[in-house]
């Protein structure tokens, strides 16, 4: 069930309604209904997954309990870790490493025929993997008293705004809230709405239509010019970022519906004004995961410049590698870690923590430069994310770079072009806001503000294409 689907726009009016009319503050009956809502939402995927799902939510809340209760609480963190990893390890990654060994054996001389897995990968097993990863550590760290009652452990792990796609939740952030009655809060509801509303406005109006001239250009680059395949890179980096902070907006949207706030995902990341700003904007969830269940555990910044260049390239590869099971993703994860050691050596890695021409309407000249210089790095690491494998990132890379670089686009990307300038405008006005449209038009006579809501309505449905399953589901 995508939230970009018919079925979706049927389904969440109906838990909606169960739940604030016919469970009203009896905290039990809210959460069972969200925990059957979540499950038949990943139902919809492929029930036989629901096992894997239940078997992943067992380990960990009968792991956190072990730990809180047995000397032994080393044993059950790691057998905890173990099989989970293990499980992501099998169905991500199994056969990613033994087609990389039987390609290395090949190189001298060995042919081998090995056994590969013939199965699709879960939806959403990154994220509930990292979901229950997080609580048996902080079980274990003291950060967290384990859950006792199963129902509320399990929608933690499968509350469906967030099951397939993140953002990747704490206990310490959502558990508290899942544990305490929540009663209706209109104003909470209306910028739940209004937050959907944008993040279909940027998957449905922004992001697919990227993707339609993107997959004709990255299908056969050798037969465009230079400049299309520049133009194709930058609407990449549009595409994978209204794509995926697209679903964000909507996951957190949806989750304010039901009285509940998420962990921010994205905060106006291609407005930083250099790569750590844009990693400390971009995909939140994930790298303050890696930062404290990773990078932190390893030393992080606290010892010598080469643990400090060791520690920053784990996370950078890690990240990468999480993404998916290609080079593709190892080499974007080491491009970024290249991009990041100046910052980190020169100590300059945290200059830039304010919003981004804070309280000014435009940006200073440096701020600007700034920016378009690290958007312009973020733009060719897309390129290796985009990728089939490395070898045709390379190419792409050097047809790209060729004298036809500045020849005229022969690609049509006027239309998308101007919904790309209204999108930025947009974004650039409620920069310092959780989503763009929060607060816009909040001085605005009502028919104004109304007239500019139905605008962005409409437009979803005029330039809606064909239904298209979000980028970061195959992760």
């Amino acid at each position: 069930m995508l939230f970009n689907s018919f079925s979706f726009a049927i389904f969440l009016p109906i838990v909606y309604l169960l739940y604030w009319y016919l469970s009203p503050r009896k905290l039990s009956t809210q959460n069972l209904l969200l925990l059957v809502a979540s499950y038949f939402f990943y139902a919809c995927w492929d029930w036989r997954f629901l096992f894997l799902l239940l078997f992943s939510t067992l380990l960990d809340f009968f792991s956190g309990i072990k730990i809180h209760q047995t000397k032994r609480k080393k044993l059950w963190l790691w057998i905890s870790i173990i099989i989970n990893v293990g499980l992501l390890g099998v169905f991500k990654y199994y056969n990613f490493f033994t087609e990389s060994f039987v390609q290395a054996l090949s190189e001298f001389g060995f042919k081998v025929n090995p056994m590969t897995i013939n199965v699709i990968l879960p939806v959403g097993i990154s994220f509930y993997t990292f979901h229950g990863v997080s609580y048996v550590v902080d079980v274990y760290k003291g950060r967290i008293e384990p859950e006792k009652n199963f129902s509320n452990y399990a929608l933690f792990v499968s509350f469906f705004p967030l099951l397939v796609a993140g953002p990747i939740e704490r206990a310490t952030h959502l558990l508290p809230q899942i544990k305490k009655t929540r009663v209706l809060n209109y104003e909470q509801s209306i910028d739940g709405l209004k937050q959907i509303l944008w993040g279909l406005f940027k998957k449905i109006v922004i992001a697919d239509n990227c993707a339609v001239l993107v997959n004709e250009v990255f299908s056969s680059p050798q037969a465009h010019t230079g400049s299309d395949l520049a133009v194709a890179a930058v609407l990449f980096a549009f595409q994978i970022y209204c794509d995926f902070s697209g679903y964000s907006d909507i996951a957190l949207g949806t989750a304010r519906l039901f009285g509940i706030e998420l962990l921010k995902n994205f905060s106006y990341p291609y407005f930083s004004r250099d790569i750590a700003e844009f990693w400390r904007r971009w995909h939140i969830s994930l790298s303050s995961w890696f930062k404290d269940y990773v990078y932190i555990p390893l030393g992080g910044s606290k010892q010598g410049i080469g643990m400090k260049i060791r520690n920053t390239f784990i996370i950078f590869l890690l990240s990468g590698f999480w993404h998916g099971a290609n080079w593709t993703f190892i080499v974007w994860g080491a491009l970024n870690a290249i991009y990041f050691l100046p910052l980190l050596l020169t100590n300059s890695n945290r200059n830039n923590l304010d919003i981004v021409a804070k309280g000014r309407r435009f940006p200073s000249l440096r701020e600007l430069t700034g920016m378009l210089v690290t958007f312009g790095l973020t733009v060719l690491a897309w390129v290796f994310f985009r990728a089939e494998n490395v070898g045709d990132a390379f190419s792409y890379l050097y047809h790209m770079f060729s004298y036809s670089l500045f020849a005229i686009p022969t690609i049509s990307a006027g239309k998308i072009a101007i919904l790309i300038v209204f999108f930025v405008w947009i974004e650039w006005l409620g920069r310092e806001e959780n989503f763009a449209i929060k607060t816009i038009g909040s001085n605005w006579n009502s028919k104004w503000r109304y007239i500019f809501y139905h605008i962005i309505a409409i437009s979803i449905f005029c330039f809606a294409g064909k239904e298209q399953q979000f980028i970061y589901f195959e992760f």
